[in-house]
Order: structure tokens, then sequence, then C-alpha cells
């Protein structure tokens, strides 16, 4: 081992997992190398010299995937990495998402993490390595971090928990679940589920937090030996005086303008009591720093309503809206609102309101994926925006940002189970949810709309899917558990507990924490409340809509399928392609050939589609003696007639069996190009080829001619 360099390994289950430090990156505050087989990852933490003038904390995320760890040159013109993938993005917000509440208040020191994919074995998912790398690079640097954070994968293999499992395994469990937490409690869940129960849940939750225990006693110990010393940093608190004095004189007008119904209205009467705060308390005369007396004065504000909300809730019962603690804002549920569309769905939740837009297309719609640790084509796609008229706002609308991407995949996962695989609907689907308001849980809202999207479009979804938002205020040991969180109460909560799925069982789940960690008694209350929930919510949606519709728009393209042996793959294709492009200008249609031999016709003439299917059935059937089938003279010879039965298969039809008598020229009775009606004789095997002999029942070119 070089000078310098230092290391430390956990073994989690029967996986070996290798932190090293020293060797890469050594001008980073921190920088460490985890391994787990032959995948790795250079994570790296740097923390800014100064400070910010902000009132948040200045965190940065970014993981670099770089095709070079698979052995893999980039696709397109210029071969080089362009914009970070879907995946990178998810996988960056994987990382921010429990790393971010563990750093003292008002720490406001930019601060940026870096994990680069040096290898993948496509054995070992990096992701989870990635997030367990940035806590041990924070952990070694001189950063106020209040960590470590473990983070580990769990899934369930014929009947047993597995840690950190390869993705042989992942892909035979019936649940893929991602933990992060400290050694004291859980801070982030993220899991796709096939219709999991909340006790499964909680079980794989408990398993994968000893496994983080673990992993945290490893990284203490081993930042104590080789880390730097801690910088010194004073919680900054908002001033304890002056929320006293606002409290004594507008507590009152707080929690009255915090218990506004309206959204906005809410805001509005917030907003004006926060000036007639700011005008009640102006700068000292002769202030060396008027601007910090103002700041410190709106922060003091802030804080006293954030306590006047959380009191209300924690202590009265009361939410800012009305509502019980476990009381769902009104819904509506609504279908066919975009007539031409394929399908859609509009799902209002109070002032929340999401409509899904569905289109139907074909297997070359499908999305090609060409990552580091996954090769795969996805025929379901569900995308989420967020424009900012949904909150009221004016804004920029560019490409979908972190958020967006975060809360599509989201969806995409709590609905994947539940859709029919390609044989059962052979379509490529896309799902687009456009928020058109937001106050609170609008990605769960995504999830219900796209349900009545899917029943609305004719999708035979086995079940409807829905999704609820759990929120959290904790003070000491007591605390509430609030079922359809507003946006208020997870502005000021402590939990973002995303849950979705359908009467059998969680199909997603995602949770995210403001504090350093929840109990599993307030994950179990949480999961019981969301499971009332999600059945109240799906009696609503079938109300609207009681099952996926049982024929599709009439605008929407039809589909066949048809399954051939794929040695007679080449009789549909045909020389250079030649028949299947005279079977797509003839039947107006695409036709998509698979390697297991799964032909789709795409059609918008479900007639012509049919034909099609009919042609494709001919074209690779095996040839039987008692056949009667229709075909093109190929030649003539003087001893008979050869027929183009189907491409690259002719027969004979011997002089003899031209007709009942004797014919002395075969251009008697058939000519090149005749269209001719026979029935199949005898079919030997010679060489690998087929020797076919026919006879004549029809000439029907000469029929036809006959007819003029």
């Amino acid at each position: 081992m070089a000078s310098g360099v230092s290391s430390t390994e956990v073994t989690l289950g029967d996986k070996k997992i290798t932190f090293e430090t020293g060797r890469l990156a050594k001008q980073a505050s921190g920088a460490v190398v985890v391994r787990s087989g032959d995948t790795m990852v250079l994570v790296t933490a740097v923390v800014a010299s100064t400070e910010r003038n902000v009132d948040f904390f200045p965190l940065t995320v970014d993981v670099e995937a770089g095709m070079y760890a698979a052995g893999k040159i980039p696709g397109g013109f210029i071969k080089k990495e362009g914009r970070p993938s879907d995946q990178a993005i998810l996988n960056a917000r994987l990382i921010d998402r429990p790393i971010r509440p563990l750093w003292p208040k008002g720490f406001n020191k930019e601060t940026h993490i870096v994990a680069t994919v040096l290898s993948v074995d496509k054995k070992n998912p990096y992701d989870v390595l990635a997030l367990a790398g940035a806590s041990a690079a924070l952990c070694l640097s001189e950063a106020p971090f209040m960590g470590p954070v473990g983070a580990v994968r769990v899934a369930k293999v014929d009947g047993a928990w597995v840690v950190n499992p390869t993705y042989e395994e992942i892909d035979q469990s019936p649940v893929n679940l991602v933990v992060a937490g400290t050694s004291e409690a859980i801070g982030m869940v993220e899991a796709g589920c096939e219709e999991i129960g909340e006790a499964d849940i909680l079980s794989g939750l408990e398993v994968a937090h000893e496994a983080i225990k673990m992993q945290c006693q490893a990284v203490s110990a081993w930042a104590a030996e080789v880390g730097a010393p801690k910088m010194e940093f004073v919680e900054k608190l908002p001033d304890r005086l002056l929320m006293d004095k606002i409290k004594a004189r507008f507590g009152g007008e707080i929690e009255r303008a915090s218990n506004v119904l309206d959204k906005h209205e809410r805001a509005n009467a917030v907003a004006a009591v926060k000036q007639e705060v700011l005008a009640a308390y102006p700068p000292a005369e002769g202030s060396d720093d008027p601007a910090a007396e103002t700041a410190a004065l709106a922060k003091a504000f802030d804080a006293v309503e954030k306590e006047t909300v959380r009191r209300v809730i924690a202590v009265d019962k009361k939410r800012p809206d009305g509502r019980g603690v476990d009381e769902i804002r009104h819904i509506d549920c609504d279908v066919r609102v975009a007539p031409r569309t394929h399908g859609s769905g509009l799902f209002t939740r109070g002032q929340t309101q999401v409509l899904t837009l569905l289109t139907l297309g074909a297997a070359r719609d499908e999305q090609r994926i060409d990552g580091l640790d996954i090769e795969e084509s996805k025929r379901f796609m569900h995308h989420y925006k967020f424009p900012p008229f949904s909150v009221g706002e004016t804004g920029f609308m560019r490409g979908p940002g972190r958020r967006e991407i975060g809360h599509g995949a989201l969806a995409e996962r709590a609905l994947f189970p539940l859709i029919p695989d390609e044989e059962t609907f052979p379509y490529t689907i896309r799902l687009v949810s456009e928020t058109l308001e937001s106050n609170g849980s609008s990605s769960m809202a995504s999830v219900c709309a796209s349900t009545l999207a899917l029943m609305d479009a004719g999708v035979p979804i086995t079940r409807p899917v829905a999704g609820i938002a759990m929120g959290l205020i904790k003070e000491g040991d007591d605390y509430v558990v609030l079922t359809d969180i507003a946006g208020v109460e997870d502005h000021l909560g402590d939990m973002d507990f995303k849950v979705a799925g359908t009467e059998r069982g969680i199909t997603a789940l995602q949770m995210d924490i403001k504090i350093k960690g929840v109990t599993f008694d307030i994950m179990k209350d949480a999961l019981e409340r969301a499971l009332k929930a999600r059945m109240f919510i799906l009696e609503r949606i079938t109300a609207a809509i009681s099952a996926p519709r049982t024929e599709l728009s009439e605008f929407a393209p039809r589909i066949g399928t048809i399954r051939i042996d794929p040695d007679k793959i080449g009789a549909v294709i045909g020389k250079g392609g030649e028949t299947i492009r005279g079977m797509e200008a003839e039947f107006e249609c695409t036709i998509d050939v698979a390697e297991d031999g799964l032909i789709k016709v795409f059609a918008t003439d479900g007639k012509l589609g049919d034909a099609c299917l009919e042609r494709i059935g001919l074209l690779t059937r095996d040839t039987e003696p008692g056949d009667i089938v229709e075909g093109r003279v190929a030649s003539t010879t003087s001893f008979g007639a050869f027929v183009t039965l189907k491409p690259g298969t002719d027969g004979l039809i011997h002089i003899s069996r031209l007709a009942d008598h004797r014919v002395a020229n075969v251009e008697e009775v058939v000519n090149r190009g005749d269209l001719v009606r026979v029935e199949v004789l005898d079919v030997q095997q010679q060489g690998g080829k087929e020797k076919i002999s026919l006879r004549l029942l029809e000439n029907l070119s000469a029929k036809e001619g006959s007819a003029h």
C-alpha cells in the first residue's frame, strides 16, 4: 500500500465493501474510493473556505458516470458524455437527501460532493456505494457533518432478505429497498415493490438498519483514526429574544394568519403580519448594519411562524386548513378530459391538481437506454412536469429539472408492477403528468391521475394504484403523523413519506426527513395510516371509472401480434427486406420483428392490420399435404410450372397435374405471373429445403381475364 493510503472494510451479508483514502484526489477536503466486487466509485467532498450570504445550506451533489467505467464508448457523433443521464440525476438525489439534514443549522459554506464512477462489474450496483462513500468522504473532511450515514439495499430472494444484492438477485426479488440512516435511526427510504405488505416492508427496514449500524461503526472508527480535525462551527439559530418579543406582541395575529384555509390567502395573510413586524421594529438609528438587523428580524419571524404552526398541529391537533390529522382533502376524479388523446385522467385533491395524458405507440417508440449498469428498452414511461403557474409564479420553462425527473421516476416505479406484459398488451405506453395546481404531494397526485388515464385508455392494468404523502411533526419524544400533507405542512414539518400501492400492497415508497432520523414506531404508524388513506382514494378512483375500458380510443393505433418460429423470421423479412417493406406498403402499417419470433403489426386501420397478420401467418406456417393455397407462377418449363407459395418457398405443378386431360404445352394452362390456387400433394425435405409437389385447382388470373 502506498504511503499515506488508509483503508477500512465492512462485510454485510456475503458482500465485502472497502473504503480507501489517500491515493486519489488528495486536494479535495475528503476523498474516498468505495468498492464492492469490481464496482468502484471515487467520491470527493469539498467545502469552501468562505461563507455565502444565503439562508439555506448550499450543498451540490453530482454523479459522473462515464461510459468508460463499463468499457464502452459513448454513442453519437462527438463520442463523449453530454448532460447527466436521468439515472445519474436520480443517484445524485439519492445521495443528497439523507446527507442534507445532518448539518448544523446556519452552515452556509458551499459544499460540493462529486461521485465519479470508475468501474462497474454489472453485478454490484454503484448507487448505494456512492452514498456510503459520500458520507465517508465528509466524515474524513474538516466539514462539521453530523454523520456518518450508512446506506444499503435489501432484496428478498427465496423468502430471505439479502443485503446489497446483485442485479440478478434484485431481478428475483419482489422488493427493491434502498435505506439510508445513522446508527440511531432511519433517514431515507426508497423502494419499488410488487404489492408488498406493510409488515414485510418493516421487516426489510429492520434488516437494512442492522447493516447500516455496522457500516456506520466502521466508518466512525476509521474517521477517528485518519480524518481531519473538524472545523469549529456554532449553530446560527434565530434570536430567541427577538422571537419572544414577536410572540408577545403578534403571536395571536400569526396564529390566525397561519390558519387561513386557502393557500394563497394564507401566504398573503402571513406576509402582511410579517410586514407589520418589520415596521414595528425598524433598525436602530445609527446602526452599523441595518440590513443585517432586518434580516435577523425576518429570520426570527419565520421561526415564530414555524413554531406556531407546529405547536397548533402537535398540541391542539389542528391543521392549518382545519382538517383532522387523518383527514384527506376533497377529491375529484375525471377521465376523457382531452378527447383526441388516447387516454386522460384528471385528479384533484384540495388545491393540488394533476392531468395525465397517455399516448400509445409501437415497439420502435420504446426508449433505448444504454447506461453503465443497464442496457434495456423501456416500453412504459412516465414523465412529470411542474410548470411555474401551478404555484402561481412566473419562471422559465426549459427542460425537466432534478425534482421533475425524480417525481416522474417515483410515479413510474409505483405504476410499473401493474402494467400488462408485452404479449398481453403490445403497445409502448407514455404517460405525461401535467401539474396544474400544487399545494403538496403533486407526485402522488400524478400516480392517481395516471391510473385514471391508463384505465381510460383501455390499458388492462391489473388493479388501480393510488398514492398518498404522509407528514410528521416531532417535538421531543412527542410526535403526530399527518395524512395527506399540504404544502405548508411539508415546508414546516419533519417528514415527507410518499406511499403508493394497490388494495393488495405497496408498489413504491419514498421517505425524506429534515431531522436526524425517525424510529420504527413512527414508520409503522405512518404506513398503517397510509394504508387507510390509500384505500379511501382507491374508492374515489373506481367511482370515476371502475375498470379499464374494453375498447381503445378511436384515435389510438391498433397493434396485433403473432408469434412465429424464430427460424422463419427470414421469410417475413425477405431478401434485403423486400418482403417486409412490401407488406408495410400494402397494408399501411409498421412491422416490428423480435429475435424471439414475436411479431407486432402497428396499423391505424385495424382491418389492414389483421390482413397483414394473416399474410405473415401464411408466410411462416409449415406447408403440409392437403393444404389449399394461393401463389404466383414464378416460371414455366417443359415439364411443369413453379409456383411461389411464400418468399423463398416454391412448389412444382407437374404438367400431368395441370388439368384432368393431357396437356401438351404448359403455357396452354398457366403463364408466368398468373395467380393460381393449388393443392399441396407432397412435402419432402431435401438438403434442408422443402420439395413440394402441387396440383392446379384454378388459374385465378385466367378467370379474372375471362370475366372481363
